[in-house]
Order: C-alpha cells, then sequence, then structure tokens
C-alpha cells in the first residue's frame, strides 16, 4: 500500500498564510484590463488548502461556497474547525486528489485554486488534478494556479536535491522532520565553507541558503524536503492545462503589468521580437530570473469590446487600505526601486484617502484632466494594489451578507491570538478577502470587543495577554523589562494603533 501522504511532507504542520491570488474578486480588475469577461463566482474550490486560513476568508467575506480537499487531517481538522464556528458554508474534505478529485457529488466550479502544490505532488495527482480541471471548471471559469519555476530555480534545484536526500540517507532513524532539515543545512553549509567549485560557479547560493537559514523551519520542511520536488518552466506546463481547454491570461501579481518596475528598455526591445507568446513568456522567466510563477488561466475566455471592457472597468469599486501618511513615493519591482511622481499618485490618493469606496469612473470625474485618462489610471491603480494599498470593493448586498460570518470568524481568531501568534489574518466582509493584522494589533482588537474603550485600557489588556506568552515590547533595540515601561510602550502603540490603523480596519469591516 502506497503512503497516504504520497511523498508530501506530513510529519509538520504547514504554515497559516493567507494568499490574496485565491480571492475571486481579485481576478476582476485584472481579467478586464486583458480584456477578458471575468465569470461571475458562485462556486471555487482550492485543493490543498493547508491550514484553511485562506479558504474559510474567502468563504466567510463573499457569497461564494467553497470546496476543498487537504490530505493532512491535523490541518483539515483547524480548517474545519474555521468554517464551523463562523458559519461560512464551506465544505472542506479531508481526502487525497484522487479520492477527492474523483467525486461524484460536487458541483461545477467558476474558480479553482490550487497555491504551489503543483511543484510539489507527484505525476499521478498532477494527472489527477489535470483531470479535475478539464471536467469540474466551468466554460469561463478561472484556474489559479503557482509554482516554482525553472529558470530561477536552476542553480539551487541541485543543492535541494542534496538536502532531501541527506535527510533520507544520513539522518538518525527515529529523527523527527524539523532535526532532519535542520541537520540537512548544517551540512550543506559546511560544505560551503570548504568552497566548492560549485559555489564558485553560483555564487548567488550563498545568498539563497543565508535566506534558508532565517526561515521558518515548518516551511523548509514542505517547502524543501518533499519527494516529489520539481520546478517547472511555462512552456512545460501550458500544454498539460491546453488539454483541458484552458488558456493562459496573465500573472496574478500586479507588478508583472507595470513593466518598466521589472524590464530595461533592452529587456522590452528583446521579448518584442519574439512572436510566439509561450516561448516569449518563457523567455521573461530568464530576463527576471523568476522563480515562482502566479498565474490565471480561464477555460474558454471572452473577450470584450472595448466598450464594453471600459464600462466594466469604469464599474469597479476601490478602497484605499494603507494610512495616506504611510504611503511612500517608492515602488519596488525586479529592476529594484522606483520613484513615484507625487504631482501624479498625491491627486488620486486625496481622492481615496476619504476612507471611502469609488468607483473608477468617479475617480475619472474627479481628477485632474491629465490624470484622468483610463489607460493612465489604470496603471496607476496596478501600482498601488502591488504596494498594497487599495483593493477592489465588493457589492453592498454582498458586503451585508458577509458581515455576519466575518464576524464570527474574527472573533474566534481574535480569541486565539490570547495563545498564539502564528494567526496574522482577518476577514474583510468589504473587499472579500483578507487583511494582515499583527499579534498586537489583534490584541487591541480584542480589548476593544471586550468592552475596553480607550487606548490605555487596551495596552493594558494587551499586556496581560503577553506576560502570559512569557513575551514583553522592545523600545529602540532594547527589550523592556518591567510592568512601567511595558505599559508606557504598550500605551503608545495604542494610541498609533487608533490615530492610523482602526479607521482602516473600521473601512474594511474587520472592527465595528
Amino acid at each position: 500500500m502506497s503512503a497516504w501522504h504520497a511523498g508530501y511532507t506530513a510529519e509538520t504542520a504547514y504554515t497559516y498564510g493567507y494568499y490574496t491570488e485565491l480571492n475571486p474578486l481579485r481576478i476582476q480588475l485584472l481579467l478586464l484590463s486583458w480584456g477578458i469577461q471575468p465569470p461571475k463566482v458562485s462556486t471555487a474550490c482550492e485543493l490543498g488548502f493547508g491550514q484553511g486560513m485562506t479558504v474559510n476568508i474567502h468563504a466567510a467575506a463573499s457569497g461564494t461556497r467553497w470546496y476543498g480537499t487537504d490530505f493532512n487531517p491535523a490541518q483539515t481538522a483547524f480548517a474545519q474547525e474555521l468554517a464551523e464556528v463562523s458559519g461560512n458554508g464551506a465544505v472542506l474534505s479531508e481526502q487525497s486528489f484522487q479520492d477527492f478529485c474523483a467525486r461524484s457529488d460536487l458541483p461545477d466550479f467558476d474558480f479553482i485554486a490550487l497555491h504551489g502544490i503543483w511543484s510539489w505532488i507527484s505525476p499521478e495527482n498532477q494527472a489527477h488534478i489535470s483531470d479535475f480541471l478539464a471536467r469540474k471548471l466551468k466554460p469561463g471559469g478561472v484556474l489559479y494556479i503557482s509554482y516554482n519555476t525553472q529558470a530561477g530555480w536552476a542553480a539551487m534545484a541541485p543543492i535541494r536535491d542534496l538536502m532531501e536526500q541527506h535527510s533520507r540517507v544520513l539522518s538518525a532513524p527515529g529523527q523527527d522532520s524539523l532535526t532532519r532539515v535542520g541537520s540537512a543545512l548544517s551540512f550543506v553549509n559546511r560544505m560551503m565553507e570548504t568552497k566548492p567549485r560549485y559555489l564558485l560557479a553560483n555564487p548567488t547560493i550563498a545568498l539563497r541558503l543565508q535566506q534558508l537559514s532565517e526561515q521558518d523551519p515548518n516551511y523548509l520542511s514542505h517547502e524543501y524536503f518533499n519527494h516529489y520536488w520539481q520546478p517547472v518552466s511555462f512552456s512545460a506546463i501550458k500544454p498539460v492545462l491546453a488539454g483541458g481547454k484552458l488558456e493562459f491570461a496573465g500573472s496574478a501579481a500586479y507588478s508583472d503589468h507595470v513593466a518598466p518596475l521589472n524590464f530595461s528598455p533592452e529587456h522590452l526591445a528583446f521579448l518584442a521580437q519574439i512572436p510566439d507568446a509561450t516561448f516569449r513568456e518563457n523567455t521573461a522567466d530568464f530576463l527576471l530570473n523568476r522563480q515562482f510563477r502566479q498565474d490565471y488561466w480561464v477555460k474558454g475566455s471572452r473577450k470584450l469590446s472595448a466598450h464594453e471592457q471600459a464600462a466594466a472597468l469604469r464599474a469597479i469599486r476601490i478602497l484605499l487600505v494603507a494610512p495616506v501618511e504611510q504611503i511612500t513615493m517608492k515602488v519596488t519591482g525586479a529592476l529594484g526601486e522606483a520613484d513615484l511622481d507625487p504631482a501624479v499618485y498625491g491627486p488620486l490618493l486625496e481622492l481615496l484617502g476619504d476612507g471611502k469606496p469609488h468607483t473608477i469612473a468617479e475617480l475619472q470625474q474627479r481628477l485632474p484632466a491629465g490624470l484622468a485618462d483610463l489607460g493612465s489610471l489604470l496603471q496607476m491603480l496596478l501600482v498601488l494594489a502591488h504596494k498594497a494599498c487599495i483593493s477592489p470593493v465588493q457589492d453592498d448586498a454582498v458586503i451585508a451578507l458577509a458581515r455576519p460570518a466575518t464576524a464570527r470568524l474574527n472573533r474566534h481568531l481574535l480569541e486565539k491570538a490570547l495563545g498564539r501568534t502564528d494567526l496574522a489574518a482577518l476577514a474583510s466582509p468589504v473587499t472579500g478577502g483578507g487583511v494582515g493584522v499583527l499579534h498586537l494589533q489583534q490584541l487591541f482588537l480584542l480589548a476593544r470587543l471586550e468592552g475596553h474603550l480607550e487606548a490605555d485600557a487596551w495596552a493594558a489588556f494587551a499586556w496581560q495577554a503577553l506576560r502570559a506568552l512569557q513575551q514583553t515590547m522592545v523600545r529602540n533595540g532594547t527589550v523592556l523589562t518591567t510592568d512601567e515601561d511595558n505599559l508606557a510602550e504598550l500605551a503608545v502603540q495604542a494610541e498609533s494603533f487608533r490615530v492610523t490603523v482602526l479607521p482602516i480596519l473600521q473601512a474594511l469591516g474587520v472592527a465595528d
């Protein structure tokens, strides 16, 4: 009998991350910018949902009925707990891809998501998923798929293979997964100290290994130590998905659609000479040294006329989700950091700074004439979305429908903040997705829910929780040791939260 984990790391828990690319609302702005009709997403599915933070946030925060599976029973139990507490209607199973994909009781889906798992599963499971996509994704439906990319992993892949082999061959019998990870990393670092010729030929490996040493061992166990681990090229995955009638739509990363952030003029001129779209996409990965692709694919894309595209774009509502005073006139892409023109972005941020949703049409009407062109405005919005400063907004009826479930889910997650620090997102009924909220901010929010009205009371509440977790505050690099100093620093943080962060969370429907 084959192992139930099918070569995937199962001894350690996966991280509790939230991934915004899986938010169905997010696809609207991008697909419309490409002239493709986005589907109305009423049913969605996540294959390999991990701890279930993402699927539960999306199920609670929207009118979409979510389904999903994960093979790990501990992870599934946590995900099902969140679904039950929130009452979000998510149907989450603990099944292999083979068993789940063969079920006859599942609906057809408008949206299917696979975050990262393609790189880590067996060819047999890839075949099960490919067949599932061909059968269960509706015409016009969207697939989100992300995977390790061949170009960016070319130098590191042999090191990964060596570490995985060390874990299997040289680890002592009975060692747990995290110990094996640490031993394999130690072995590779000791090898690098001998200055192997491989390092001389691939000097970037040193930085990659340094970064590995700073990452969560649980994440490393899942990312690097699966038996099946294979970066793939875009040209290799395209025929697999094309077999299910899927067409490549575009990258799910906002920054990929602001070309000057990533490509030099020489790069762009070189790419423009390549007539084949697949070969051009593959070549771009080499120009960027891309390690990870995040893409949307459509099953039968419907092209919009210029009029239809413009009308649909103008109807999208946008909300500012970052304090205006904290938004810098800098943006980072593959080429490094670039400056934004305050004369261009300032008027747009001023309009959005009232904390209310605005349609793109409304922004066009209120911006100065030189900034109101739809194409230019769209580019600006993509830059701000890349900086996580703005988000699309759901219809008011959907927001009202989602509020009870998000309130229940958020309360449950906030109560968990009393005993843990690794749940870093809450659900927004306004955006239909997750919002990053730091642990200390979660404690302040919980204090408000417990009836504490003033910032000083939030600080005292947070200090009780931090002491129970054996944590203290840090000021200017110095660890604070006394109750008085910790309360004073927490009071400063609480007041800053009240002034800058809380209004944003209220606009997002995360706080009352």
